[in-house]
């Protein structure tokens, strides 16, 4: 794992853009496509929104979902409702190329097998994606990965349904289909995510994001993140 530390969140949303840029241009030189999964957060609907203004292969572009919560459509709670504003209200991507994550039927089971297909239908078996991006939670959680979920020990499927978490269940990409990503791209800012990171960095096991593999794996992180306390921090509001 690699990891580029930067000012602030601004300053990694636009590095992010810069380098999503980058490996869309070469994936659609090589495969003749680009296949992006993106996670929820503040800093990501920046970087989405820095991302929208580049000039990328638009139309050779998709972009998928890590995870999302079981929400009523457009509601602010769901990731979708942020990516349309911050992505398709802005960049030429086409309607039929943004994947979302089928939350909205009544069985969320069902809903992680049809995404599942469709992951197939897309990528192959096994789904392979370009770049995945992550985030990173103050718990340790990252997609909707979160800890004691039974999610954590799915092996084979590559979206699952979770149990409740925050109020609301969700689905997400599972760690089989994260770490066949050809480049993890994690995006962390905040004091708050400082004692994670470092346990992040240092493949621990013991929280769920570090269980994702590290080999293709690159971080951008804030000056608040990528310094450890020491003691607890009271991050400013």
């Amino acid at each position: 794992m690699k990891i580029e530390v930067l000012a602030d969140a601004e300053a990694v949303a636009a590095r992010a853009a810069e380098l999503i840029a980058q490996e869309a241009a070469a994936a659609v030189a090589v495969r003749g496509r680009f296949l992006l999964a993106v996670s929820g957060g503040r800093t990501p609907w920046m970087m989405l929104r820095a991302l929208a203004d580049r000039d990328l292969p638009w139309p050779r572009v998709h972009v998928l979902q890590v995870d999302e919560r079981v929400a009523p459509a457009g509601h602010a709670d769901r990731n979708l409702t942020h990516l349309r504003a911050s992505l398709l209200a802005h960049a030429p991507l086409p309607e039929e190329q943004v994947h979302a994550m089928p939350v909205e039927l009544a069985d969320p089971e069902m809903a992680a097998a049809r995404y599942a297909a469709m992951l197939r239908a897309l990528a192959g078996t096994p789904v392979v994606l370009d770049l995945v991006h992550l985030g990173l939670g103050a718990d340790g959680h990252t997609a909707s990965l979160v800890p004691g979920d039974p999610a954590l020990e799915e092996a084979e499927a590559d979206v699952a349904a979770t149990g409740l978490y925050q109020g609301r269940r969700r689905l997400t990409l599972t760690y089989p289909a994260i770490d066949r990503a050809r480049r993890v791209l994690w995006v962390v800012t905040g004091c708050d995510k400082a004692t994670m990171l470092a346990r992040l960095r240092a493949g621990d096991a013991a929280i769920p994001a570090g269980r994702v593999r590290q080999e293709h794996a690159l971080v951008l992180a804030d000056r608040a993140a990528a310094t450890v306390p020491a003691v607890t921090p009271v991050c400013p509001r």
